[in-house]
């Protein structure tokens, strides 16, 4: 279900309610309907015609997809290929069709306003940046660090071992930046990690998926993307394409420090190459 597709049709008070569910989703919406009216400060009434307008058939209907989208959450390789969508014909070709939709229904994902939001904060020198991933996850937040180190100082790639953590969470200053990326089959030490640096009155940002990682409850900004390909394996090519608009833009905003670090970067590679004869 999507709360924004009929955002510009929401009451005042079906508003609360959407920013409530929002708050901790899903885990709002798994509150019984008398519970979720309390917190909301909105009628059961209230509940009931926003979920007709999320084309439900009440609030029972709701938890059940909630339910559904937790469970599609934890699946595992297996669990994917006994109910995938074969590919037919050419298998590159249908592959890379679907990689492809979910490119450009990412951008249905994430607005231009909230794209701007998160490129100024990782883009602004008074702020340092760290980023880590999951199991699999971390390559996508190694290749933010690659990139943004060439642009600006200040960015460091968190290690995956937890003995690493307490040295970058000591480095941690208030307003500093984190780049967290979890996909589904998420990792609980990564959601503990992250209310640890709560602490540290940093902002978390967070790549996900459509399911939406729990680390959300502890994150200032949310970027959710497509991973499903109907294969055996998600994809995360919407993932990379949005770091790679994400890397891209900032280089553009700060393009005058960007492009004398790359000098400088290119100018100490080539002094410490072995020289070939």
């Amino acid at each position: 279900m999507t709360i924004a597709a009929v955002s510009d049709n929401l009451t005042q008070s079906e508003r609360k309610l959407a920013a409530t569910l929002l708050s901790n989703y899903p885990f709002k919406g798994l509150l019984n309907i008398q519970e979720l009216a309390e917190e909301a400060g909105v009628s059961a009434a209230s509940i009931s015609r926003f979920t007709t307008k999320l084309g439900l058939d009440g609030y029972a209907d709701m938890q059940r997809k909630l339910v559904e989208e937790l469970r599609r959450g934890d699946v595992s390789p297996v669990d994917l290929h006994e109910r995938n969508t074969r590919i037919r014909g050419s298998f590159l070709a249908g592959f890379l069709a679907r990689a492809a939709a979910q490119i450009e229904s990412s951008g249905d994902a994430i607005t231009d306003s909230q794209f701007e939001r998160i490129t100024a904060l990782l883009s602004n020198p008074r702020r340092q940046v760290f980023a880590m991933g999951g199991r699999i996850s971390d390559t996508i937040a190694r290749h933010l660090t690659f990139h943004l180190a060439q642009s600006r100082e200040g960015i460091a790639h968190i290690a995956r071992d937890p003995e690493a953590w307490p040295a970058s969470l000591l480095r941690m200053k208030p307003g500093d930046v984190v780049f967290m990326v979890d996909f589904r089959r998420y990792e609980p030490s990564l959601e503990r990690l992250a209310q640890a640096m709560i602490t540290k009155r940093v902002k978390i940002v967070l790549l996900t998926d459509s399911w939406i990682s729990p680390i959300k409850g502890s994150a200032a900004e949310v970027l959710a993307v497509p991973i499903e390909t109907g294969t055996i394996w998600d994809s995360y090519a919407a993932a990379l394409a949005i770091v790679e608009a994400i890397v891209a833009r900032i280089a553009e905003l700060t393009w005058d420090q960007t492009r004398d670090r790359i000098e400088m970067w290119d100018a100490t590679r080539a002094l410490t190459m072995e020289t070939k004869t």
